[in-house]
């Protein structure tokens, strides 16, 4: 696991490079209610103040990643998907977890959807559980996208109750959309992705990362 402390832009350098940041609890903390809730509000409210009203946060791709040794406690969620599996933090103890975050008309939403399928692929039959968490949609709205974009997996219908949402609350918040949270084998917060995954390597890495036994 590299450890280095800055936040990188995955479009300029190598998938490693990208990786690599490491940093405390403290910081953890600061990230998810600064970094998350009020610098997202913040351009939340920018686009109201501009007439524009798209409600997600593209995000530029950066990658946080959590020492081991700096993680906080496990995640505790417990829901049903939309194609009706139950999911839960117990269920999934000893699995690398991958938490994306997203809603039907956000473009970068869309735009990762090819690169997530790619990952689920690349990990099925090992130990990794892919789950979606639909922030905004009805069922309706979000099976239409997951036929659009041939998405293996399923996700969670988080509007009404924010389950998947509060469990994360605290944490490395996924307030911006879309987030892709990736969980190690003992369910703690290991990594984010911030704003659209715009390359397959982005989770293959931290997954193979975790699988590899970095927690």
């Amino acid at each position: 696991m590299i450890t280095t402390s800055t936040t990188v832009q995955p479009r300029r350098r190598s998938t490693r490079a990208r990786l690599a940041v490491a940093i405390t609890g403290a910081v953890v903390a600061a990230l998810a209610l600064a970094g998350c809730s009020s610098s997202s509000n913040d351009q939340l409210t920018n686009q109201y103040g501009k007439g524009t009203t798209q409600n997600y946060i593209s995000g530029d791709g950066a990658v946080t990643e959590v020492a081991a040794d700096k993680r906080s406690a496990p995640v505790t969620f417990s829901a049903t998907t939309d194609d009706g599996d139950h999911v839960s933090s117990a269920a999934l103890k000893g699995k690398v977890v991958v938490l994306n975050f997203w809603y039907a008309g956000c473009p970068p939403c869309r735009a990762e959807a090819k690169y997530l399928n790619q990952s689920y692929g690349t990990f099925q039959g090992k130990d990794v559980a892919f789950v979606g968490v639909n922030v905004r949609d009805r069922k309706p709205t979000a099976e239409a996208f997951e036929r659009t974009f041939r998405t293996a997996y399923g996700s969670v219908l988080d509007a009404d109750h924010g389950t998947m949402q509060l469990a994360l609350s605290g944490t490395i918040a996924p307030n911006s959309v879309p987030t892709t949270i990736v969980l190690d084998k003992q369910g703690r917060v290991a990594a984010r992705v911030l704003g659209a995954v715009d390359s397959s390597s982005i989770i293959d890495t931290l997954v193979s990362d975790e699988l590899n036994g970095n927690a």
